[in-house]
């Protein structure tokens, strides 16, 4: 496996971790605490942002998904 396929396959398997981290804030924190540069910050806001957070969830999964995927089919080449 070449060291540009293993920087991809670390690449969305951290970048997968991150989207499932930040689609559980989504969740956890109201929208007036979340920081200032996701998306549905509203200042002053009781409210949870839950469509924000399911499709961070779901695309974090896929994108995790696909990376352990590819870290999988690589090591079976091998």
């Amino acid at each position: 496996m070449s060291a540009l396929a293993r920087l991809v396959i670390a690449l969305l398997i951290v970048v997968g971790l991150l989207l499932i981290a930040v689609g559980v804030t989504y969740f956890v924190v109201k929208s007036g605490s979340l920081p200032s540069f996701f998306p549905g910050h509203v200042a002053g806001s009781t409210a949870h942002r839950s469509k924000h957070g399911i499709v961070a969830l779901i695309v974090g999964v896929l994108v995790l998904a696909v990376g352990l995927v590819a870290a999988t089919s690589a090591r079976l080449q091998r």
